[in-house]
């Protein structure tokens, strides 16, 4: 069985809830994935301060004692997640926007490789494909292998027409979802996401050192002279290329230094 977690940036069961229930539902269909869904107003999560302990000396000095390990630890069990929201102001609502605010370390420090996430945005108007280009480029930062996210239009009530096609989009995502959970967890890298690696990890040998949680971390699981971020088959062009962005960009991490 694969475990699929929802989180729904919403505080009410909306369309927003409601489009999120049927996509998990469609995946449960499979037969091979069970589902969870995650109401953030349900939890308790502040407003990061900016302070930058979880960069410098780790995300447990993290002045704010919420429910932010809770949630990261839900996501950590689960083979895929759902990033759902409404579009409130032109961007996702504010419960989704702290939770992404309060995983930041990892943007700095990904740890979700081999795992699945697509999202779904639910709007009256427009402007929901924006949303969606985002929360997929988050997703992909924090280490995810992304499935496109969706977005659907309605007024309340929906209309029959509406229905039906919010029922038609949330079934062809739900297969191309379960399709990418049935993959091999984790697959080669393409040559922006080795060439975003290498001159992060770069830039990172260069500026910082071991009092830096951030540089630790990649000591610890051996990224500050691997390849990748995990063990993976490169062809000579890749690793020429690997090679040549690393030249480069010491070259230009030292110049700002």
């Amino acid at each position: 069985m694969k475990k699929v977690t929802a989180f729904v940036g919403a505080a009410r069961k909306g369309h927003t809830y409601k489009a999120t229930r049927e996509f998990l539902d469609q995946l449960e269909a499979y037969g091979d994935v069970e589902t969870e869904l995650v109401q953030l107003s349900d939890y308790r999560l502040e407003g990061c301060r900016g302070c930058k302990l979880c960069f410098s000396k780790g995300e447990e000095f993290c002045p704010l004692k919420d429910d932010r390990d809770v949630l990261i630890a839900k996501i950590e069990a689960s083979d895929g997640v759902v990033f759902a929201s409404p579009n409130y102001s032109f961007g996702v609502s504010g419960w989704m926007k702290v939770f992404f605010d309060r995983m930041g370390f990892l943007y700095h420090r990904p740890r979700f490789h081999g795992k699945t996430a697509t999202n779904i945005v639910v709007q009256g108007i427009y402007g929901g494909e924006k949303i969606v280009k985002y929360l997929d480029f988050a997703a992909w930062a924090l280490g995810f292998r992304k499935v496109k996210g969706s977005v659907h239009t309605a007024f309340e009530p929906m209309t029959a027409k509406e229905q039906a096609k919010r029922d038609a989009s949330l079934a062809k995502q739900a297969a191309k979802f379960h399709a990418e959970l049935a993959k091999p967890a984790l697959r080669a890298p393409s040559l922006v996401e080795l060439t975003i690696f290498r001159l992060g990890r770069t830039s990172m040998k260069v500026e910082l050192d071991e009092r830096s949680r951030d540089w630790r971390y990649y000591q610890e699981r051996g990224w500050l002279h691997g390849d990748y971020y995990y063990p993976t088959k490169m062809n000579p062009a890749m690793r020429a290329l690997g090679s040549l962005v690393d030249f480069f960009g010491t070259r230009m991490a030292k110049a700002r230094a």
